[in-house]
């Protein structure tokens, strides 16, 4: 009898049929020798594989390398198994947390008992994990019983992983072990160690056990490995302009922010420098909302529980919130009544467009504000301002028809894409998240208007030029969505912009309009953010230029610099007629050198420096200086402030 064959579909639409047992590995050398070295895990059915397993019948797959998000994931989370490896051998009796792969690298948390590795071990660790590679040990995947897995544990002493294993259902359970290093693990891995050549361990931190502070504190170690010497090389280097870009760094050297542990961790203080930052971004994408027919709004930092218990927010993601304020502690005959510090700003804005019942000839209804809300980040996810617990999100609620979606979803593409270019961030991607068919029962609505609603952002992003990457199942069960997948300077993926559809909040608030045929419709509901909350973006940027904000945004613009205590009326005078016309402008009046001044304002990366002295004081002149270039011209003063309006105006328009 012959061996039964299977169809595999690759991603161009062709199809091969192999005999059967074929691994990826097989069908990767089938395709060409070169893909075969290249190779390090397989897609299937949407599912990235290890590449040593048998694929069982027809699929649609997908080899995958080093260029491919899920290849290096994977490259990632077998370095972390062999860090693992390399711990256990100096470190007898270490006991493991979790060891997943991350955007750039891979960690493991690990508890020592009363040992300590410092930075200072990692390179002794780093030596361990290169001998083990070269040893070029199989990864090996072995479905276990949960009952011989709770054995396994329980001899070795690990209650970490015993823990893990209390979630999870026999029959899907499976270890990987290579060499002599055994651990709990889904996969997927690569076929062996030996791919595994460059390693750098990069920094130790304190990480509680499953995110919660009243747990074990473990020992995280962080890791990067690549294929090649150059990719690692590269990558450290990076890593070094990362720091010196760093948004903690950069904003307290240009007087941007600052935290206080009487404040509150996660909470920052603004100063004066980056409030007008914050507020020349609010401004700029303000007027633009006008322009679109947007209503600005203004809600309260707080609202009752039952708000946010109709939304769903409270209590389903209580553990994110800060506690509510009670006035009622519920009891089992009452439940609690009180007030939540806001975690999403939609709710209010229900409530306004609730406040009169409205006719489809008033669609769409888009509600705009910058409103602040909270959320309770565990001390340990907190990190300057891109994790925090107060935030300003750029928050608009469309309320519209179906029939409306894809020009709603136009309008915003087409706003996303003018703040992408006003920051100058011109490397993004768009990305679609779907529904799953094969899972209907996991969203709310109806079938049908999913996939009309799902066809409408299609057509919307391909009429506005956009190359979108569509993902099946990655929805919200409330409704699709686009995303705005940004990189920034140093080559980092940021998720900034968004804009998702909503069958779910109208639903549960019983929202209406007025239709033609004078009856109750169900609006749709659309929750729209370009810059999604402004410290997160703020943080981004500053990495994203080094500080050295475009002109139109910088938070001083031209710094005046008088040579002498006889020119600073010259100099105010100047300043005056720059502040006329909106410019910021500051005058150094620092009984300095004026080389210290000039380097002061270099090191603050003011876009423009003005000189001015005796020539410049009788001629009504200025001599200018562009940061980083040195002096360039000698105009009039009028002559600069038309210079510097037109190129402001024309940055912001082009």
């Amino acid at each position: 009898m012959s061996p039964e064959k299977i169809t595999i579909t690759f991603p161009d639409g062709s199809t091969r049929d192999y005999e059967q047992p074929v691994t990826g590995r097989d069908i990767a050398a089938d395709v060409s020798a070169g893909l075969a070295r290249q190779a390090l895990a397989v897609r299937v059915d949407g599912e990235v594989r290890d590449l040593m397993r048998p694929i069982e019948h027809d699929a649609k797959i997908e080899i995958l390398t080093w260029d491919d998000p899920g290849g290096r994931k994977t490259f990632w989370h077998s370095s972390a198994h062999l860090m693992a490896e390399a711990l256990e051998a100096l470190y007898p009796g270490v006991k493991f947390g979790i060891g997943p792969p991350i955007d750039q690298g891979f960690y493991y948390d690990v508890d020592l008992g009363e040992r300590a590795i410092g930075k200072e071990d990692l390179e002794r660790i780093e030596e361990k994990m290169n001998e083990l590679a070269r040893r070029d040990a199989v990864y090996e995947r072995r479905p276990i019983a949960k009952a011989q897995a709770i054995e396994h544990f329980e001899e070795k002493g690990d209650e970490y992983k015993l823990e893990l294993l209390e979630d999870l259902d026999d029959g899907s359970i499976t270890f990987y072990q290579q060499g002599g290093f055994v651990d709990l693990c889904r996969g997927p891995h690569l076929p062996s160690t030996g791919k595994i050549k460059y390693s750098k361990l990069l920094n130790v931190a304190g990480a509680y056990w499953r995110g919660d502070e009243s747990r074990p504190q473990l020992t995280r170690i962080y890791g990067v490995s690549f294929p090649k010497k150059s990719m690692l090389d590269e990558h450290l280097e990076r890593l070094e302009l990362a720091r010196e870009r760093d948004h903690r760094k950069v904003g307290r050297e240009l007087e941007l922010f600052t935290f206080s542990q009487k404040v509150g961790p996660g909470l920052p203080l603004w100063l004066p420098k980056g409030a007008t930052l914050r507020d020349t971004l609010s401004s700029f994408l303000k007027k633009e909302q006008i322009k679109r027919g947007y209503q600005p709004v203004v809600t309260p930092h707080i609202g009752r529980l039952e708000l946010f218990k109709t939304s769903g927010h409270y209590p389903y993601y209580r553990d994110s919130q800060f506690p509510p304020m009670l006035e009622v502690p519920g009891d089992g005959d009452r439940e609690e009544e009180g007030f939540l510090l806001k975690p999403m700003n939609c709710p209010h804005h229900i409530q306004i467009y609730a406040d009169q019942l409205h006719s489809y000839r008033e669609l769409p209804i888009r509600y705009a504000e910058f409103g602040t809300v909270y959320r309770y980040e565990q001390s340990g996810e907190l990190g300057g301002l891109t994790r925090v617990r107060g935030f300003t999100q750029d928050d608009a609620h469309i309320f519209c028809t179906d029939e409306q979606v894809k020009d709603e979803f136009k309008d915003v593409i087409d706003l996303t894409l003018k703040v992408l270019g006003a920051l100058e961030f011109a490397d993004f991607k768009a990305q679609i998240s779907l529904h799953d068919p094969a899972n209907k029962e996991k969203y709310q609505g109806d079938e049908a208007k999913w996939l009309f609603a799902e066809q409408s952002i299609r057509e919307a992003a391909r009429e506005m030029g956009l190359e979108a990457v569509e993902e099946i199942g990655e929805a919200a069960f409330y409704g699709p969505k686009l995303d705005f997948m940004v990189k920034d300077a140093l080559g980092r993926e940021w998720q900034l912009g968004t804009v998702q559809l909503d069958y779910n909040l109208p639903e549960r608030f019983d929202l209406a309009y007025i239709g033609s045929d004078d009856e109750r419709h169900r609006p749709v509901m659309i929750h729209r953010a370009p810059f999604g909350s402004l410290e997160r973006f703020i943080g981004v940027l500053i990495e994203h230029c080094g500080g050295n904000f475009p002109l139109w945004l910088a938070p001083v613009q031209v710094t005046v610099v008088p040579v002498g205590q006889d020119f600073y009326p010259y100099a105010e005078e100047v300043a005056v007629k720059l502040r006329s016309r909106d410019v910021r402008v500051d005058v150094d009046r620092r009984n300095e050198k004026v080389g210290y001044k000039i380097r002061s304002a270099e090191v603050q990366k003011v876009p423009l420096m003005l000189i001015v002295g005796e020539r410049e004081m009788r001629d009504g002149s200025v001599s200018v200086r562009r940061h980083g270039e040195g002096e360039q011209d000698t105009v009039s003063i009028d002559a600069f402030v038309e210079r510097i309006t037109e190129e402001i105006d024309r940055h912001l328009t082009s």
